[in-house]
Order: C-alpha cells, then sequence, then structure tokens
C-alpha cells in the first residue's frame, strides 16, 4: 500500500505526525510526506518535533514546491492521500482545482485518479464559505474528516482523542489498528 500523507498550515499538526508514526510501524505501507511552509512552522510552534524528525518518519518527502514529483503524476500508483491538518486555504485550493503548490496537485491527482482523499480540516467555527468549499470537495469525491472528539472513548489525554481519529481516518483505508475503541466493544 502507499499512501501520500500531506500536512498543511492549520492546527493540529500532531495528526500528521501520528499518522505517519502508525504508518511507519506497519511493514507494507510505503509513505510520501509532503508538507506546506506554514505545517513546518506549526510544527515548531505546537510541538517538541523538529521537521527533520518527522521527515524521518516518511519513507518518502517532497518539497511542496516540487510539482514534478512522482506523486503529481496519475500515473504514479497510490492508494490514496490524507491531509491533516488542512488548512482552509489548501481546502479550498483543492476546492477550486488550483494546483500551484505539489500539496494541492496530489491532492487534485488523488481526485482525478478516482482514489481515496481524506481531509482533516481544522478550523473552527465555520462560515458559509467554508461550509460551501467543504461541501464542494465532498462532492468531487473527497472525504471529510475533522478531528471532532469522541467522548465514548472516554479519553483521558489529548493523545487518546488524536490516537483515535488517526484509527478512524485509517479505517477508512482499511488499515487496522489498536487505535480505535468500537462502539461497545
Amino acid at each position: 500500500m502507499r499512501i501520500i500523507v500531506g500536512m498543511s498550515g492549520a492546527s493540529g499538526v500532531v495528526y500528521g505526525v501520528r499518522l505517519l508514526q502508525v504508518l511507519r510501524e506497519l511493514p507494507d505501507v510505503e509513505t510520501h510526506l509532503v508538507a506546506t511552509d506554514a505545517a513546518r512552522l506549526n510544527l515548531s510552534l505546537e510541538t517538541d518535533y523538529g521537521f527533520d524528525e518527522v521527515k524521518a518518519l516518511a519513507d518518502h518527502h517532497h518539497s511542496n514546491k516540487d510539482i514534478a514529483a512522482n506523486i503529481a503524476s496519475g500515473s504514479f500508483r497510490t492508494d490514496g492521500m490524507i491531509i491533516a491538518p488542512c488548512s482552509i486555504r489548501t481546502l479550498s485550493s483543492i476546492a477550486n482545482c488550483h494546483t500551484g503548490s505539489l500539496i494541492s496537485r496530489a491532492a487534485d491527482v488523488t481526485l482525478k485518479e478516482c482514489r481515496l482523499l481524506v481531509l482533516a480540516p481544522r478550523e473552527t467555527p465555520l462560515h458559509a464559505g467554508h461550509c460551501e468549499i467543504m461541501l464542494k470537495v465532498a462532492r468531487l469525491g473527497a472525504v471529510l474528516a475533522p478531528p471532532m472528539p469522541a467522548h465514548y472513548i472516554r479519553p483521558r489525554s489529548v493523545d487518546d482523542l488524536v490516537d483515535h481519529h488517526v484509527g478512524r481516518i485509517l479505517d477508512l483505508f482499511g488499515i487496522e489498528t489498536e487505535l480505535v475503541k468500537r462502539w461497545r466493544e
């Protein structure tokens, strides 16, 4: 399995980091990371991770400026893409087919090739424009998976909430993890 992990500039960069950590432990998953400059900034503001540490979690890293990267082509087969967190700017680029960066180009390719694109928008509160672009990307075929806490899991920490959401995103790819506390199990 080959998955692209995008990290854009919304708060919540820990979701992308945790995705990479979990996927790194799976022997049959190859990951391709692309992060925006704003994601790199948020990494330093919100976590103790350095970008080199995060890059090392991925099998491959691509500059967001490299629109000639293999993940920018539909002939490069992947099983899909996850953008976590997904800023409103990135969401808008995807919704409007603006492919001036690698993260938006790879997302556009994922959609045009009918592959799974999962977006974890991290903005609140939302105004009508945000809702309209979310509806637009959903109509294009993307799956919206905003990180909303599942209180039925009785979380004891932020890590519990992050792990549960990461597990639910990976569920969409058919990847089984120990991260998800299933309802009534």
